[in-house]
């Protein structure tokens, strides 16, 4: 199986520490893939319309597409009920956590298109602050009601981890930890996973 894409990409890395935390890291292999916001990368739209990383290339070649769909394809494949429990209960508060973290990973990539990306005379200051404070108030919101759910490796905590990776590499002006201090532990130990070490940020 194949995934296209950049490691730097939060919503790859997610994808391919799940295969790794699901035992499949001998049978994915990272194809890296470079997109911009304003070009269409000709090979990434043959294998999905939208054009945005990451992509699944199953080993049929069918592609899979986004990461949610990918976390749960690769856990799936790998026969891994834990990873996105059955159990209704349990089930909800994981696919609504890997939810949250994947928005607040989608408004940290918009913050750095904004800053980076978009030519310094169209960037708009409101949006940018409007950016900051969606990440840090959901950020705390995670501190406050939903650090009981990060005590185990599945979809929710993976997505959590490789977010806060990101926020860590683009936006470390963040400083994010300062009103987190148990989210901040949760990363310190997550980070210290093979999974994790096995895709640094480069």
């Amino acid at each position: 199986m194949n995934i296209h894409g950049d490691v730097i990409s939060p919503f790859v890395r997610m994808c391919l520490v799940t295969a790794h935390e699901v035992g499949l890291k001998d049978r994915v292999k990272l194809v890296p893939t470079v997109v911009r916001p304003a070009e269409v990368n000709p090979v990434l739209s043959k294998l999905s319309p939208i054009g945005k990383i990451p992509v699944l290339e199953t080993d049929h070649g069918h592609a899979i597409h986004d990461s949610r769909v990918i976390m749960e394809y690769l856990a799936h494949v790998a026969g891994e009920k834990d990873f996105i429990p059955n159990d209704g209960v349990k089930r909800f508060r994981v696919l609504t956590l890997m939810s949250l973290a994947q928005s607040i990973a989608d408004a940290a990539v918009l913050l750095r298109y904004e800053m980076v990306q978009r030519p310094e005379e169209m960037r708009w200051p409101e949006y940018k602050s409007r950016l900051k404070a969606r990440i840090m108030d959901s950020l705390v919101h995670i501190e406050t009601d939903w650090m009981d759910d990060l005590k185990g490796v599945n979809a929710a905590s993976v997505a959590v981890a490789c977010m806060l990776g990101y926020i860590d590499f683009r936006h470390d002006a963040l400083n994010w930890r300062s009103p987190c201090p148990d989210l901040a532990e949760f990363a310190a130990r997550f980070n210290k996973r093979m999974s994790m070490e096995a895709w640094p940020l480069t």
